[in-house]
């Protein structure tokens, strides 16, 4: 586990690097097609090939790292910080709060991420925003329910009682002693909504439902449809990309998982 863990690790960083530093990286512009269409693979300085409009394909998917990093960070951590809220407030007050807050988590949980994320994109526009925003809207659900769980418990425990004896307001008790202690779980779960939102993100790519003004892992798996005999790099590279990119956080979620847990450092 520990082996695989910094596997994981060091993928994410080179790709965070490689992201951040993409204009450094990349050794042609990725939005500029040339009359060197559909080179294989290490041919003419083109390490990755190219594609049908003459693009480097390295250059397209450092790039398209960008996108789907800033995509899935972004969703997951404002995921996160709802799904804390809501849980929060929900196992804090419990009563007709706690009823009211379950049923609307209850209602976001069951909706279809890709489908409800296809019919926005496909009546308000492509955008990167829009995408983000959708992802929250329905990754935060997972999150309340285990956070709610959680402060139910701890909302009895001998701490949380000694600092409402010793006159800590209400809140302050919920911030400061309650909430700290259930965020171990929070993170893992924000590892693996990063994976999911970067699948979501490249599926709608996919189906030309990205923005077109940037490049993307699923946008490029998208022309590559019509070439995968003739020109299977144009394939291989981003969709293996996807894979190692989503495998390394559902990986990276494992291991926080291990070591958060007390049971699992036992």
């Amino acid at each position: 586990m520990k082996r695989q863990g910094w596997m994981a690790a060091a993928w994410l960083i080179a790709l965070v690097l490689a992201a951040v530093f993409a204009p450094a990286v990349a050794n042609f512009d990725p939005y500029s097609g040339s009359a060197d269409s559909l080179l294989p693979p290490f041919t003419q300085g083109h390490w990755f090939g190219t594609d049908d409009l003459g693009r480097d394909i390295w250059a397209e998917t450092v790039f398209g790292a960008r996108v789907s990093l800033i995509v899935g960070v972004s969703a997951a951590l404002l995921g996160a910080i709802v799904g804390v809220a809501m849980g929060a407030l929900a196992g804090w007050h419990r009563g007709a709060v706690d009823a009211t807050l379950m049923r609307l988590t209850e209602f976001f949980q069951i909706l279809p991420r890709f489908v409800l994320a296809m019919i926005v994109i496909a009546l308000f526009g492509p955008g990167i925003g829009k995408v983000i925003l959708v992802i929250t809207v329905l990754a935060w659900p997972q999150t309340a329910r285990m956070v709610r769980a959680s402060v139910a418990t701890l909302r009895r425990a001998p701490f949380v009682e000694a600092a409402r004896i010793g006159g800590m307001p209400g809140s302050r008790v919920l911030m400061q002693e309650v909430v700290p202690n259930v965020l171990a779980p929070v993170i893992v779960l924000a590892a693996m909504d990063v994976a999911a939102a970067i699948l979501l993100e490249a599926g709608l790519g996919f189906f030309g439902l990205g923005d077109p003004n940037l490049v993307s892992w699923g946008a490029m798996l998208n022309e590559a449809q019509q070439y995968l005999r003739s020109a299977w790099w144009m394939a291989v590279f981003p969709g293996a990309t996807i894979a190692l990119t989503v495998l390394a956080f559902n990986r990276l979620a494992d291991v926080l998982n291990a070591g958060l847990d007390p049971r699992g450092r036992s």
